[in-house]
Order: structure tokens, then sequence, then C-alpha cells
């Protein structure tokens, strides 16, 4: 399995838009970031610069976003829809996407869902319950109103 280091996520995402802003021949996990980056143009500062970058600390409950969590979600919820992994989390987050009419904002909402199963699997000391995460998501495709 692997296992990046905060400093490999970092540098990874900070190489992807550093070819993405020359124009340069990227592989094609590149680009999936470079798609989500480009829908973060507020990061984009944090990006430009790799070293400042690695040694940048995101204090847990700051009022700034870590963009590498972030788009790691991103990532994230992208791969495990592409395989279907947890079982379910393709038609949900589609489901999520259709209502909301925006593919990112499904993203979102799944990253919150996401998070909570994290925690929650920290906090009992679990495993993550990939089902659970699904139907956190399933629910949130079938409320009423926006989420």
């Amino acid at each position: 399995m692997f296992n990046p280091s905060q400093a490999d996520v970092r540098r990874f995402f900070c190489a992807a838009h550093a070819k993405q802003q020359a124009g340069q021949p990227m592989e094609a996990i590149e680009t999936l970031a470079g798609l989500w980056t480009a829908k973060h143009p507020e990061y984009h500062v944090d990006l430009a610069d790799a070293e400042a970058a690695l040694a940048r600390v995101y204090a847990e409950g700051a009022d700034q976003t870590n963009p590498f969590l972030h788009l790691s979600m991103h990532l994230s919820i992208s791969e495990q829809c592409s395989i279907d992994q947890p079982r379910g989390i393709r038609q949900a987050v589609e489901l999520l996407a259709r209502r909301l009419d925006s593919l990112h904002d499904a993203h979102h909402v799944a990253m919150e869902c996401l998070g909570t199963m994290l925690w929650e699997a920290q906090r009992a000391g679990r495993a993550p319950d990939g089902q659970a995460y699904v139907a956190c998501v399933q629910r949130r495709a079938t409320q009423d109103g926006k989420p």
C-alpha cells in the first residue's frame, strides 16, 4: 500500500501545479490533481512555492483550510468513485452531483461525510466504516433542500 509522507503529498501537488502552469506533460494522477487545483485558485499561492509549502504548519481549527488535505480528499473521492470502493460510493456521489448540479460541490459534501467517518473510527479505535460513509452521502443526495 502506498503511504506518502506529508512532505511527499505537498511536493506532489506543488509539482503537478507547476507542470500544469507551464503546460508540461503530466501523468494521469497529476492531470487529475490539476483539474482539482484549477477549481481552487485560492490555493495557487500555497502550491506555487514548494519549499514554503513544506515548512508551513496548518493549525487544527485555524481559519484557513489546509489545501493539501483538501486536494487529497478530492483525489481520494475521485479514486473511490472510479473503482466504486466502498461499494455504492460512485452512485451516491453521482446522485449528489446531479442534485447539486456540481461534481465539485458534491465532493465537498462527501468530504464532510468522509471526515466524520474517519473521525469516528479514530475516536472508537476501529476500522473506518465505508458503508456508513456511503450512507451519509446517500442521505445528503436525497435530502430536501441544499446540504
